[in-house]
């Protein structure tokens, strides 16, 4: 072997070594702008060439554009410029899906000289490849400018090697920006739709709130007919209102610890202002309700306010779902380092496979044609959340249908 064909071996090692790394980096590399940046040194290094570029083609202009580039020390003007499938040496690389070796540039007929001229460059010799994806041609790499003519079958060899990475990992990074660009919209929406409940909900408080006042006077009238149809209109209204509040708490369905304002409470006294609000509503059904409370000195780290409403929203459940004249019992339990709070209730009840399916939301144990009562079905899905955002448990269980449920949170005592 001869020293020049030594060191022609020696430098197709070196390349080959060199396309393992490319595509090592192209693989774990998913920006766009790195990506191009790395792909342009590497064939332009490759095909010993003073430049390179990536073309893609928009399908909805059918052009090429440059989407990366080292031709011009001022290469970000050019990113973006179109050239067109006609009339150019990287349009007759898409169109005809080959590799188009030119020697002599300037004198190419196919040759598109306005980039030049716009850029001022002066291109004397290129190398095209197509750019293949899936069996889909993508785009164009070109080296440009040997230093030392002709291009040879390796330069063809490598720089098609090199395109088949770039390739598949460009598109790649397209589907990561594209994923990346419908989450940042999806979270828009989302908030868009939380404000506009929002808001909502807080216009529709006004007019029920003076419905509700008129609808309360005239229940105080003597025509016995009129307080009738009073009621009517009183019980709907407070239907609608606890539709509003529902749509008002939606927001806390994807409530997280860190939203909490966390502090620590007597659960005690913190139930015993719930149990009072609950009371006054089991009350109107004529329940009985009985709470068993804790000792004073339990203690538990929590937000009183959503802390508040996830209870709230199971006793709710418990006055809703139980028949007049039923009985509902807040208990507490001490277990370990743990509190459980218990409401259980001798309504309905609940058949097995019910019991998870009940903090889905949404979810609604009564067939929503022919169900007697109201709501949005989200109730124990906020208070689940809830419950987990304070590291919390919360479960359900049931002797079977009319049997009565209980459900049972689980909250860590402050230490």
């Amino acid at each position: 072997m001869t020293e020049q064909e030594k060191q022609a071996y020696e430098k197709k090692i070196a390349i080959l070594g060199r396309l393992t790394e490319i595509s090592t980096s192209l693989n774990s590399n998913l920006k766009l702008k790195p990506l191009l940046g790395l792909i342009m040194e590497a064939a332009a290094e490759m095909a010993d060439a003073e430049a390179a570029s990536v073309l893609l083609w928009d399908t909805k202009t059918n052009e090429l554009r440059f989407a990366s580039t080292t031709t011009t020390n001022n290469n970000q003007s050019i990113i973006g410029s179109s050239v067109p499938l006609e009339g150019s040496i990287a349009g007759t690389v898409l169109r005809e899906n080959r590799v188009v070796i030119v020697e002599d540039a300037e004198h190419d007929p196919r040759h598109y000289a306005k980039v030049d001229k716009d850029f001022e460059f002066r291109t004397r010799s290129i190398l095209g490849v197509p750019m293949h994806s899936k069996s889909r041609i993508i785009g164009v790499l070109e080296a440009i400018n040997k230093r030392n003519l002709p291009w040879s079958q390796d330069d063809v060899t490598y720089l098609s090697t090199l395109a088949s990475q770039a390739a598949v990992a460009i598109e790649s990074a397209q589907l990561v920006a594209a994923l990346r660009q419908a989450n940042e919209e999806l979270s828009h929406l989302d908030k868009l739709k939380s404000d506009f409940i929002s808001i909502a909900s807080h216009e529709l408080r006004t007019p029920l709130g003076v419905i509700l006042g008129y609808a309360s006077f005239i229940q105080d009238a003597e025509d016995p007919e009129v307080r009738a149809h009073a009621s009517k209109v009183v019980s709907s209204a407070m239907q609608l209102r606890r539709i509003i509040e529902d749509l008002t708490n939606l927001r806390f369905i994807d409530q997280s610890s860190a939203e909490m304002n966390f502090e620590e409470v007597p659960l005690a006294s913190f139930l015993k202002e719930i149990a009072q609000e609950a009371f006054a509503l089991a009350e109107a059904k004529r329940h009985r309700f009985l709470y068993n409370a804790p000792d004073d000195n339990v203690h538990v780290r929590i937000d009183r306010i959503r802390m508040g409403m996830a209870i709230t929203n199971i006793l709710n459940n418990a006055v809703r779902f139980t028949p007049d004249a039923g009985r509902i019992i807040l208990s507490v339990e001490i277990r370990g380092p743990e509190v459980w709070i218990s409401v259980n209730d001798n309504g309905v009840g609940l058949e097995p496979a019910q019991l998870e399916k009940i903090f889905e939301r949404f979810y609604q144990v009564e067939d929503h044609m022919t169900r007697r009562q109201g709501g949005m079905g989200i109730g124990l899905s906020i208070a689940k959340a809830l419950v987990e955002a304070h590291g919390g448990r919360i479960w359900a269980t049931s002797p079977g249908l009319n049997l009565g449920t209980t459900f049972t949170l689980a909250l860590p005592l402050a230490q």
